[in-house]
């Protein structure tokens, strides 16, 4: 049954006396899997039903949970129990050549039971009885995975700007417009070599039948120098509305002497008017897009119908010389899920849990209806947190009574009212797996006198600069010790205000370190330059995130330590800590620079 064509359909006709061979039974079977597949392509489409979770046990090993998923053919995918895999053990690995892959699940089947057969006049004695179901994992260069194409249809109505060996500008507006409502429209400008040429744009829409937010027939689009790398994109959208009446051919309108294209400083002449068209009609956006998804052929989805593989997850890999170790697992934005009935009614409680804008306010009513009416309070919001490690030298002087400071730390949280909290850190060895065990104390240590704790017994205090969005400790010593560091990790809360930005005031902001991985010698030094998206550019605070991974000053010049290894440098706007991103030094001996040293000596 590993067919990949159900048409046409054809089922057995009974009658009486008729002679069944091994071929009608095929028939048989093959008829009832079609329908079956066809009713799952055509109702659920393709992705993960449920389950399937990736997570990485080791360095070099995946656990890959039990679940349901479809393929694009209909079939039912079933890993009916948890597996774990090894890294190398999956199919593709030694066909490699990137460090992100996809890791994918597959339909499989497998004939079992053999069969003494009768009546053969060939030489096979025996026959496979039975098909087993099954599934397989393979491995792909996520850049060479094929994502979902979705059908063909006439939702949008689109016009060509310009375009050339170099630049094309694509406008796009739905076809169909409800009237009175507020439409997107996007002009889209696509690199499509690799030279270097600046890009510039100026450009002025005329929509006789759709206003501009400043209630204006006109929307002006401007692009200023941009510098793309092949196949990058610049996407700019403007909202419109439409006219309260219908209007069966509306048109945007680009006049030639209103679009001025520069190239490297070099203007491009337009010599002809172009004209985008849509269709405002009494109905509403629900009714518009099920008609229009409801019109795709059945040619153009069996067309839009993409591999026979389930994508799973991304996988990071850091490749050694003789091996090859998982860094990072990634499943958010890589699984498709199919949406069933089945979970309705948990999917609508479940949304109760987020509101929006749009959304209602919920009225409580008193014992005795009034003709006011009382709402709920504003849910709290939930607080932001950092943490991280301050260290305070000691020196011979640390006698009781002395005070020692240490230097100004930035939570990271921004400016306003933070509290920090400060625990001794100390490594002790654990009685139960005579391993050595990270441990901290919040509080009186003494209260741990009987565990024999390597820690000095200090007064300590906090300053908060609220204005400045960082924090100073003070430790007054209690007793002589001889300790070099008073190792303390503290801990900062924050309850965002009702002016503070939250993730949702935060969507489509982010920040990406430029290049997100730099190969570097011991003691080396390199600055890591960010692009932002979405936003202007803002004051960062770089951090890193475990102690003796080299040293960053606060302009991002990072310098790495004296030995090899994998270093993680945490990068954030200060003022929206919740934006940031990692960068990540692959730091290697530099073998050139110890040869001239040895030299020398």
């Amino acid at each position: 049954m590993n067919n990949k064509q159900f048409f046409p359909f054809e089922r057995n006709r009974y009658y009486v006396g008729k002679l069944l061979t091994s071929a009608d039974f095929q028939a048989e079977q093959t008829y009832m899997g079609n329908k079956r597949r066809f009713l799952n392509e055509m109702l659920f489409g393709e992705g993960v039903v449920c389950g399937l979770g990736v997570y990485a046990l080791d360095d070099v090993s995946l656990m890959i949970e039990s679940g349901v998923a479809l393929d694009s053919m209909g079939r039912e995918l079933v890993l009916d129990r948890s597996v774990v895999r090894k890294l190398s053990a999956i199919d593709g690995f030694e066909a490699l050549e990137s460090d992100c892959v996809s890791l994918c699940l597959r339909y499989e089947e497998k004939p079992e039971q053999p069969v003494y057969t009768v009546n053969r006049r060939d030489q096979e004695e025996y026959e496979m009885n039975r098909l087993r179901e099954g599934v397989s994992f393979l491995l792909l260069d996520a850049d060479k995975t094929a994502l979902p194409v979705q059908p063909e249809n006439e939702f949008f109505s689109r016009m060509q700007l310009y375009a050339d060996a170099d630049y094309a500008v694509e406008l796009s507006i739905p076809a169909f417009i409800p009237c009175g409502s507020r439409v997107r429209m996007t002009l889209t400008v696509t690199k499509q070599s690799d030279r270097t040429l600046p890009f510039s744009m100026e450009c002025v829409l005329q929509s006789p039948a759709l206003t501009a937010e400043d209630e204006t027939h006109e929307t002006k689009i401007t692009v200023v120098d941009a510098m793309l790398a092949e196949g990058e994109r610049i996407v700019r959208q403007v909202w419109l509305t439409a006219q309260q009446r219908p209007a069966q051919d509306s048109v945007i309108i680009a006049e030639p002497g209103r679009v001025d294209i520069r190239l490297a400083g070099q203007r491009v002449q337009i010599s002809e008017k172009m004209t985008v068209r849509a269709v405002i009609e009494q109905t509403d956006a629900e009714a518009i897009i099920e008609r229009e998804l409801g019109r795709v052929s059945l040619e153009n989805r069996e067309m839009a119908a993409g591999d026979t593989y389930i994508r799973l997850a991304e996988l990071k890999l850091q490749r050694t010389q003789n091996n090859c170790m998982i860094e990072s697992v990634q499943e958010s934005g890589v699984k498709q899920y199919v949406r069933t009935n089945v979970g309705e009614a948990q999917r609508r409680m479940l949304r109760t849990y987020y509101g929006s804008q749009d959304a209602a306010p919920v009225i409580v009513h008193t014992a005795e209806p009034t003709e006011q009416t009382e709402h709920m309070p504003a849910a709290p919001r939930e607080p932001l947190f950092a943490t991280g490690l301050c260290e305070i030298p000691l020196n011979r002087e640390a006698k009781p009574g002395r005070v020692f400071y240490s230097d100004e730390i930035m939570h990271g949280l921004g400016k306003g009212d933070v509290f920090v909290s400060l625990g001794f850190e100390y490594l002790s060895e654990d009685p139960k797996t005579n391993q050595m065990s990270r441990s901290i104390i919040y509080g009186n240590t003494d209260l741990f006198a009987d565990e024999q704790t390597p820690v000095p017994k200090a007064e300590l205090a906090i300053k908060v600069m609220s204005d400045r969005g960082s924090f100073m400790v003070a430790a007054k010593m209690l007793e002589e010790t001889t300790n070099a560091l008073l190792m303390l990790r503290w801990m900062a809360y924050k309850i965002p205000a009702a002016g503070d930005k939250l993730e949702s005031d935060l969507k489509g902001k982010r920040i990406a370190a430029m290049p997100p991985t730099i190969v570097m010698g011991t003691r080396d030094s390199r600055y890591f330059n960010v692009r932002f998206h979405n936003m202007e550019p803002c004051t960062l605070t770089y951090t890193l995130t475990e102690k003796g991974s080299g040293e960053i000053t606060t302009d991002g010049v990072y310098t790495a330590p004296a030995r090899e290894g994998v270093y993680e440098i945490r990068i954030a706007c200060t003022d929206d800590p919740l934006i940031s991103t990692y960068a990540y030094a692959v730091v290697k001996k530099n073998t050139e620079s110890e040869d001239e040293q040895s030299e020398e000596k």
